[in-house]
């Protein structure tokens, strides 16, 4: 049986070899991680350089960036570790992460590039497979479960108003400064003639003015039409009334002779002539 169980465990597909780990000493079946060496083009601008990033597969939900460090700190210095929901690209972001916006809750199995200070590291951790079930939570380094948990969860979701303040304060200055940015360019590019020639002429102030487009005109038109409906009152006077019912029953004349005679040409063109 335990052959066999060795046998599950180090089964893995092309290219990937399979760690063996556990979530404490207490339990009996192991869960794999599938690990290879992460490949990238050579002088792509990547986060994750190549021949010093380890690319992990199945990372369970309670397995935070913390535990995977320590699990292959035994291989190498740990220079970082990324945990994703899917593999991406790995190019560098510039976007600053923030801790009250946009947070994401863990809700199933996910990715991580692992990289090592020396590419040693990367090789060191293929060889892992050979060694025992590695334990992610140890007395030492306990992985919080159940009512620790969330307790854990609770008091990460308090705010702190002072935090918060200076990182809603910081974010407004880079807006400010961003759009600062824009309205010296729009400003410097004012009056100066594009590559085939055209001046771009702008309204500024609280009323910019409308563009004179043919459906900005049509929109107009409309409006001004139903405001002037709106006013004027129908059916008002007695002589409105008297003028509505004779404009309507000269209109069903009209519709009587036109279908008479629409009725007289069906009869004609429907007269038999065998010869």
């Amino acid at each position: 049986m335990a052959a066999g169980d060795e046998r599950v465990v180090g089964a893995a597909p092309a290219g990937y070899t399979a760690l063996a780990v556990k979530f404490g000493a207490r339990q009996r079946s192991p869960h794999c991680l599938l690990v290879k060496e992460h490949q990238v083009r050579e002088g792509a601008g990547t986060a994750h350089p190549p021949r010093r990033t380890l690319f992990v597969l199945n990372v369970p939900p309670y397995c935070s960036p913390d535990s995977l460090s320590r699990l292959f700190t035994r291989c190498g210095p740990v220079q970082s570790v990324e945990i994703c929901d899917k593999p991406g690209s790995g190019e560098k972001k510039e976007e600053k992460t923030s801790k009250f916006f946009n947070c994401k809750t863990v809700t199933g199995f996910q990715v991580a590039y692992v990289v090592f200070r020396k590419p040693a590291g990367v090789q060191a951790a293929k060889t892992l497979s050979r060694e025992g079930p590695l334990l992610i939570s140890t007395e030492s380094h306990p992985v919080k479960t159940g009512i620790s948990k969330w307790i854990a969860s609770y008091a990460a979701s308090v705010v702190d108003r002072e935090e918060l303040k200076a990182e809603v304060d910081a974010y407004m200055q880079d807006y400010d400064k961003k759009i600062a940015e824009e309205e010296a360019k729009a400003a410097k590019q004012e009056g100066v003639p594009d590559e085939e020639g055209w001046v771009k002429v702008t309204r500024k102030g609280r009323k910019p003015g409308l563009p004179r487009t043919e459906a900005a005109n049509l929109r107009m038109l409309e409006r001004e039409k139903q405001k002037r409906a709106r006013k004027e009152l129908l059916n008002f006077y007695a002589w409105q009334h008297r003028e509505t019912k004779r404009e309507h029953i000269a209109q069903l004349r009209k519709k009587f002779e036109e279908d008479k005679q629409r009725i007289a040409l069906m009869r004609a063109q429907r007269k038999f002539r065998p010869y």
